[in-house]
């Protein structure tokens, strides 16, 4: 009795052992049902094509592609584009599938039926290559003919191969296109930055940056020419002085000499000259003009009043003639003063000139700091825009490239390296998979029902059954009794039976 106690192998095998022709039967039943089936249910035939994803044949390192995204990715979109009904629409009506159904059902049905028979299934790379692209692709086309099966799979692949060209043409153009109108903004904006810096340069010209250092060294330069010209200035200044203080004691002894010329008024002459002799040799050499000139000045008194001693002795009596035109000594002296305020005159406006150059370049050495605060604003927003345009210039020229490159269909390209199949055997249903499954269905039913059977037998097999049921234990058994030939023997379990 089944379900009264817990079963055990040896049950279980006695189980199997009685009901075992049950379960061969109905599983070589249902292995027959399942192969013949397949004779009843509709054939369809698969399609194969193979798709390698081909590599550029310019290598990467000279021509960077343009075309942004994953292989993957991009076959994903393909797909979808491919599988919408504006492109499966026109196959369906130039290879005419579907004529018996085409006035009873809907054409977004069909296009349904031809997107369920399509699959791509991609490649996965090879562990041992480590790559990360994808190496390609199938497309597969199930269909009840086989040779549509073969046109449908060959007009899907020429769609995938022309739409892959087509999005690699359209997205290396729109790249190179969208590059050149940023290279035109840029290129304004670079002309724009130019122009700013050439103004400026222009306003503070003399005043930027790198002419600090000049400055400095023009500054220190008229400096020092300030200095010299002062210094001549002062020294002309100063001989003018004294020329004119000379001039003026000769004026004076020249005119005492007019009323009557004495020794003494001579030799009171004489000691000026050698006082300004005297003087000029502290400051300059034997060889400089104006001390040549009081020497002969000297010299010339000298035999002036020699001469006019020796006049007074022959001619004691006799009186000097008065002359009304001045000595030549006095005409130069005169002709010295104007040379010197002739040189005073220039040494002062060389002096204002030589001032107001420190003053400009002062100017520009104070304003330095603040022009090359902007000066730097300027050049870094013009090396900041110079830096982005030939950025750009060199993408738009690798875009143009890359985009020739698609156009010459150089470029990563899809190749069929096994085209379309015609099936020559049906890939459902298969006989095979329906006899396992029938065979597998018929055991689990054998199973099943013998399983059911055990559980309404209500025979007792062993003591194990009568403890389970009256849960009091077994004293004894009556052995099993071999009765004469042509009997059959009597088993403990059968006489309880009859019982």
């Amino acid at each position: 009795m089944l379900g009264q106690r817990e079963l055990g192998v040896r049950d279980y095998k006695a189980i199997l052992g009685r009901r075992w022709l049950i379960i061969v039967f109905l599983a070589v039943v249902g292995c027959g049902l399942g192969y013949g089936v397949t004779h009843f249910i509709p054939k369809r035939f698969t399609s194969t094509t193979l798709v390698l994803v081909e590599q550029p044949t310019v290598p990467g390192d000279y021509v960077k592609p343009v075309v942004s995204g994953d292989t993957s990715q991009r076959l994903a979109s393909m797909q979808q584009e491919i599988m919408s009904r504006a492109r499966l629409e026109p196959v369906i009506q130039q290879l005419g599938l579907y004529r018996d159904q085409e006035g009873s059902v809907p054409m977004g049905d069909l296009v349904d039926n031809l997107r369920k028979s399509v699959s791509v299934a991609p490649i996965s790379p090879m562990a041992e290559t480590q790559a990360q692209g994808l190496p390609g692709f199938y497309v597969n086309v199930t269909f009840g003919d086989p040779r549509t099966a073969q046109q449908i799979c060959s007009t899907i692949t020429s769609m995938f191969m022309e739409e892959n060209l087509k999005l690699r043409q359209a997205q290396a153009q729109q790249t190179t296109k969208f590059l050149g109108n940023q290279l035109v903004d840029a290129k304004a904006k670079l002309d724009e930055q130019d122009a700013r810096l050439a103004d400026f340069k222009r306003r503070y010209l003399g005043s930027l940056p790198d002419e600090e250092q000049a400055n400095l060294n023009i500054l220190t330069g008229f400096t020092a020419q300030l200095d010299a010209t002062t210094q001549a200035l002062n020294r002309a200044q100063q001989d003018r002085t004294f020329t004119d203080s000379m001039l003026a004691q000769q004026t004076a002894n020249w005119e005492a000499g007019q009323n009557g010329k004495n020794p003494e008024t001579l030799e009171a002459e004489l000691a000026s000259l050698q006082a300004q002799l005297t003087t000029l040799k502290s400051k300059y050499t034997d060889n400089y003009p104006d001390v040549v000139r009081v020497k002969n000045d000297i010299a010339a008194l000298e035999q002036k009043i020699v001469a006019e001693s020796d006049d007074v002795k022959s001619t004691p009596t006799e009186k000097a003639v008065k002359s009304s035109v001045e000595p030549a000594q006095m005409q130069a002296m005169r002709g010295q003063i104007r040379q010197y305020d002739q040189t005073i005159k220039e040494l002062t406006a060389r002096q204002e000139a030589v001032q107001q150059q420190i003053k400009l370049y002062e100017g520009r050495v104070q304003s330095s700091p603040a022009i090359e605060q902007q000066y730097k604003e300027l050049t870094r927003d013009y090396q900041t825009a110079l830096e982005f345009y030939n950025d750009l210039l060199k993408k738009r020229d690798q875009s143009a490239m890359a985009t020739d490159l698609e156009q010459s269909q150089q470029g990563e390209q899809f190749q069929v390296l096994d085209p379309a199949n015609l099936p020559d055997s049906p890939s459902y249903p298969n006989k095979l998979l329906f006899s396992l499954g029938g065979l597998a269905g018929g055991l689990g039913l054998g199973v099943a029902l013998s399983l059911f059977m055990e559980l309404k037998d209500t025979t007792f097999r062993s003591e194990k059954d009568i403890e389970a049921l009256i849960h009091l234990p077994v004293l004894a058994m009556i052995p099993a009794i071999k009765l004469s030939e042509g009997k059959n023997a009597v088993s403990p379990g059968g006489l309880l039976d009859h019982a």
